[in-house]
């Protein structure tokens, strides 16, 4: 009877005990859909934008003034991680949200002593309050932050707790988070903190106010120490650690947080301003680098002056670093305009690509003699920077000295549409006045580009003539790079060979450089581009404003900031490719007669006077498709025939002149393979003549 009535008991008991549990797990379920704690699927945190490694260029404030960056785990000091969890939440890893043991030690000490001893708050229940801040600290209060912290445990992982704890933990003042804090406190993201550091940031939440290390830093050399002590009972880490923790000094500062790029931060910003996160193509090491030579060299300078400058790959036309302005902040410099995008003349800069043309055209060779006095073409007179004049040059002192005349002379023979288009084949459109067509004086800058036009042109002199599109990050999805030939191989040669030959300033640091300089009218801006094998660096030196600055010129302002860069931007020096087979640097004596000395027709050179008709191509004719078999090996040799103009005749295949010269108006060529392939023939008169086939 009495072991029936006992079981009877144990049944009803078992029965009220699973109908209380489905009840209490029923009142719960309906309390979690009818009370949701609120989480919001992505945190609001600072904007990032970060380099082509990850590294942090540039945040910005939430739009409650916070500083407030998102952690990565996998990112954040082992050792730290594990000092938090001992010294606030031992059980965090097991528990369901609450910690029953510490709730109930909590509250005997709290009856035993009057006071609070320690406290029974769990990490989901500190995420709780900070998701959810209350002022009140009644018991009422903590009932809420225990239902909160159990709701928080169903719906998001123990490590998905712990980021957001640590996204939105205090950390005094607009510091919320433990990579803002590492950040200010520190200059550095907490991936490999020091014992001490790991400490104070353990440290800092409880009383962020009162234990900033920029203002109470006596309050927080104690309570660091004070959690290494429970470290060491906690048998984390041994007594003589936690005594070279104690004894290591922290800076009693606050640092701002990393600000690089900001002309491009902004833009990236603009471009998406919802997206939390910005990649851009830049190296963090070397944007840092180049902004403190553009600081440095805009104080010496003078005021008002400014610096940009553009760092680029020329195989993958990826920018690496990008100086809008010496100082962003500087209003006196007008900081905020950025001067990488700035349209502006380019002063001498777009010669190179002139005598490139005239290469290709087999007009000159780097020996030719070419004058250098005044000239008028057509009421337009050039003078050159000096205002003196060289008399008789080689192309090749012309180009390194930068002389106007000549330029003006060869921009006249190979014509400024073809060059206009060579830009826009390399994705470059000069801006010109309204109204009005490419004259010749875009040899001397009487057109706008930015400097980053100017550093894609260049990719092409750096890149066996074939420009890339420069890219940053900042362009808007799915946008097209597009690029092309700006000069054929040969031509490119040629002028990287002759700028590379050109005098680097006084007292510069030694680097292997190709490299033009400019200045444009009225001492308005000073440039200087440079390349080696791999990458093309330009500067540019002026006012925001425009304003004329008295004595700037390109190479003893923009030149030295050129190899400076260079030379701290810590990138590795490549060699300039080796000149394509055939290609010819010939003594002046070998010359043939047609490339001894240039004479184009009526500029005021000496000429040789022709008085029959120019010379003319008639086979192949222009357009032509040739098939010589070439698809299916070595192609068959191509006669060439022309009519008109003087002997002998020099020809010229892709701007390789074909060996020997010709008395007679027919010549053979064996063409390398299939493709477009340019020829062209010049008279002893200095005329030429050229057409495009296509070898099949």
């Amino acid at each position: 009877m009495r072991a029936r009535r006992l079981a009877r008991i144990t049944l009803w008991s078992v029965s009220i005990g699973a109908a209380l549990a489905v009840a209490i797990v029923a009142a719960l379920d309906w309390a979690d859909r009818a009370f949701p704690p609120p989480l919001p699927e992505r945190l609001a945190v600072s904007t990032e934008v970060v380099d082509r490694d990850g590294l942090l260029l540039r945040a910005y404030a939430t739009p409650d003034g916070y500083w407030r960056l998102a952690p990565d785990l996998g990112q954040v000091d082992r050792q730290f991680l594990d000092m938090l969890v001992a010294y606030e939440d031992k059980r965090f890893w097991d528990h369901p949200g609450v910690d029953l043991v510490a709730l109930g030690r909590a509250a005997l000490q709290f009856a035993g002593n009057g006071r609070i001893v320690s406290g029974g708050s769990t990490l989901s229940m500190q995420l709780a309050r900070l998701i959810e801040p209350r002022e009140s600290r009644s018991f009422g209060a903590k009932l809420r932050q225990i239902a909160r912290a159990i709701q928080i445990e169903r719906r998001l992982s123990k490590r998905e707790i712990l980021e957001r704890y640590l996204t939105l933990a205090p950390y005094g003042g607009n510091l919320e988070g433990v990579r803002a804090a590492s950040l200010a406190y520190f200059g550095k993201e907490p991936k490999r903190l020091t014992l001490s550091e790991s400490a104070l940031l353990v440290a800092l939440p409880q009383l962020p106010e009162r234990r900033r290390p920029d203002r109470n830093p006596e309050n927080a050399r104690a309570a660091r120490d004070r959690v290494l002590e429970r470290m060491v009972t906690a048998g984390l880490i041994d007594a003589r650690e936690a005594a070279r923790g104690a004894a290591e000094v922290f800076a009693a500062i606050r640092r701002p947080l990393p600000s690089f790029a900001p002309h491009a931060a902004d833009a990236a910003l603009r471009l998406a301003p919802s997206e939390p996160r910005h990649e851009l193509t830049l190296r963090r090491a070397v944007q840092q680098k180049l902004e403190q030579v553009a600081r440095e060299a805009a104080q010496k300078l003078g005021p008002k002056l400014s610096v940009a400058m553009v760092l680029a790959d020329a195989r993958t036309g990826d920018i690496l670093a990008e100086v809008g302005a010496a100082d962003y902040f500087d209003a006196s410099r007008s900081g905020w305009i950025d001067m990488t995008r700035a349209v502006r003349s380019p002063g001498s800069t777009l010669k190179p690509f002139i005598y490139g043309l005239a290469f290709e055209q087999g007009l000159v060779a780097q020996e030719t003699i070419v004058e250098d006095r005044p000239a008028d073409f057509a009421g337009y007179r050039p003078k050159n920077f000096d205002m003196g004049y060289q008399g008789d040059v080689s192309i090749r002192e012309a180009l390194q000295l930068s002389l106007n005349v000549p330029a003006v002379r060869l921009l006249d023979a190979v014509g400024t549409a073809r060059l206009v288009t060579r830009f826009r084949q390399a994705g470059i459109v000069p801006e010109l006045p309204v109204g009005e067509t490419p004259g010749l004086a875009i040899s001397l800058g009487g057109v706008g580009v930015t400097l980053r036009d100017l550093v894609q042109l260049y990719t092409g002199l750096a890149n066996n003539g074939r420009a890339v599109a420069l890219a940053d990050g900042t362009e808007r999805p799915g946008a097209a790079r597009t690029a092309g030939t700006v000069l054929e191989p040969e031509a490119n040669w040629q002028i990287a060979d002759i700028l590379s030959g050109v005098r680097p300033p006084e007292g510069a640091a030694p680097r292997s450089l190709a490299y033009k300089t400019g200045t444009s009218y009225g001492y308005r801006d000073a440039w200087s581009i440079g390349f080696d094998g791999r990458h093309v660096l330009g500067v540019w030196v002026g006012r925001a404003d425009s304003a004329a600055v008295p004595g700037l010129s390109g190479y003893a302002s923009a030149a030295p900031i050129l190899f400076e860069a260079f030379a701290k931007s810590g990138v590795a020096a490549v060699p300039l490719p080796r000149a394509p087979a055939g290609t010819l640097h010939q003594k002046r004596e070998d010359l043939p007669v047609t490339l001894a000395r240039f004479a184009p027709g009526s500029d005021g050179l000496v000429q040789v006077a022709a008085t029959e008709p120019a010379p003319e191509i008639v086979f192949p004719p222009a357009g032509a498709r040739v098939d010589l078999g070439a698809a299916g090996g070595e192609a068959s040799p191509l006669v060439l025939k022309l009519q008109g103009g003087r002997a002998p005749f020099r020809w010229l295949a892709n701007g390789k002149p074909l060996s020997g010269l010709e008395r007679r108006r027919t010549a053979t060529w064996q063409p390398d393979g299939a493709g477009y392939s340019t020829l062209t023939v010049i008279d002893a008169a200095g005329r030429a003549a050229s057409v495009s086939v296509f070898v099949e």
